[in-house]
């Protein structure tokens, strides 16, 4: 087995300051996302309700 250094590892504290900021994009993300995809789901509903029924 190869001979390995002993790892050491530096532990830095996280603020939500950090991570506030990736947070709130992933959501607003979502958001829109989901925005879109209700309103794409309803107008395929009118669309079938007008050409099919």
């Amino acid at each position: 087995m190869a001979d390995h250094a002993p790892a050491t590892y530096e532990l830095v504290e996280v603020k939500a300051e950090d991570i506030m900021a990736e947070r709130t994009s992933f959501y607003d993300g979502f958001l829109k996302g989901t925005t879109w995809g209700i309103g794409l789901t309803v107008g395929i509903l009118v669309l079938l309700a007008i050409f099919v029924v």
